[in-house]
């Protein structure tokens, strides 16, 4: 099968498309046969080797798994004979190691589950990551609750324009921020207000909120708490990528420490992959409530390319690969 892969960190073009052989199906394993993966910015530090703090884990002179991708959706090409929630041509998304592939396998239970029957195999694997993590980020760390004011910084990327529709869904007033070019997505998405960064400082704004999804990074603590009511949350989810040997790490735990004198708190989290959450975005979708953004395709071929813009940080929600 073909499958993008790459044998030492670099820059994009050390991203190479290979025949390689089929994974092997266990017991209780659904092979996936990927339709469609999506870009996220995991994927350019895995193939880039930084922050370098991060090596131990990643492989301190060359990568461990040297293989690309986790959204995807697809077809399900066969199953192990242990396995009773799938069957062959089901339609599935979700996530799963190295979807940059033809092929993937996924543990039955894991985070796949069936695709909503209202979008395409390219706009369901723009959902899994940056879906879960801002519907994680906005429950779960953030804990929005219906009437708060919550301001969503960075609200054009892929994690920002989920969270802009699942925090309506949790019936929260929401003003997005982003470039004057986003002004009218983030409106069209059902933001109450939007902030251009471009021409308003967001920081300096009479409005106080009561929860902060910081996925764009790009403020330190002691200009977000301007913005915060007493008892507020900060959910951090990005930083800068400036520094190779901390990248965004220093930036979240920074804004954490900072905020711990305070009344006000900042956290961060890494996102929990699993399939009831996922169930729960399809619903939202299946119900007309999420709608994920999608502003380029490419093919597997063009992976390299596509990892190019993905560093440029100004993608206009997702960047999907379709194979």
């Amino acid at each position: 099968m073909k499958a993008v892969v790459y044998d030492t960190y670099g820059p994009p073009d050390v991203l190479q498309l290979r025949e390689i052989e089929e994974p092997e199906v266990g017991d209780t394993d659904v092979l996936v046969r990927v339709r469609a993966a999506a870009a996220n910015p995991l994927d350019w530090y895995a193939f880039t080797g930084t922050p370098l703090v991060t090596r131990p884990g990643l492989g301190l002179k060359e990568p461990k798994r040297a293989r690309l991708g986790a959204d995807l959706a697809g077809v399900v090409d066969r199953v192990g004979k242990d396995v009773t929630r799938f069957k062959p041509g089901d339609e599935v998304f979700g996530t799963g190691k190295g979807s940059f592939a033809e092929l993937v396998v996924v543990g039955e239970r894991g985070a796949i589950v069936t695709k909503p029957a209202n979008l395409s195999f390219e706009a369901a694997a723009a959902v899994p990551v940056a879906g879960l993590t801002a519907l994680q980020g906005l429950r779960d760390k953030g804990e929005a609750r219906a009437g708060q004011q919550v301001l969503i910084n960075g609200a054009a990327g892929g994690v920002g324009t989920f969270a802009v529709q699942i925090a309506k869904v949790l019936d929260t007033e929401v003003t997005a921020v982003c470039s004057t070019r986003n002004v009218d997505l983030a409106r069209s998405l059902g933001a109450d207000r939007v902030i251009d960064y471009t021409s308003q400082d967001f920081t300096l704004d009479s409005q106080r909120y009561d929860l902060v999804l910081d996925i764009a990074g790009s403020r330190p603590w002691s200009e977000l708490k301007r913005v915060l009511r007493r008892d507020a949350t900060v959910v951090i989810i990005g930083g800068p990528k400036a520094g190779r040997m901390f990248g965004p790490i220093g930036h979240l735990v920074g804004t954490a420490l900072a905020s711990l004198p305070s009344s006000q708190k900042a956290t961060f989290f890494i996102s929990k992959e699993g399939a009831d959450d996922l169930d729960t975005l399809r619903e939202m979708i299946e119900t007309s409530k999420l709608n994920p953004v999608v502003e380029k395709t490419y093919p597997l071929s063009q992976v390299p390319e596509a990892m190019t813009y993905l560093g440029t940080g100004h993608v206009k929600g997702k960047l999907v690969i379709t194979i």
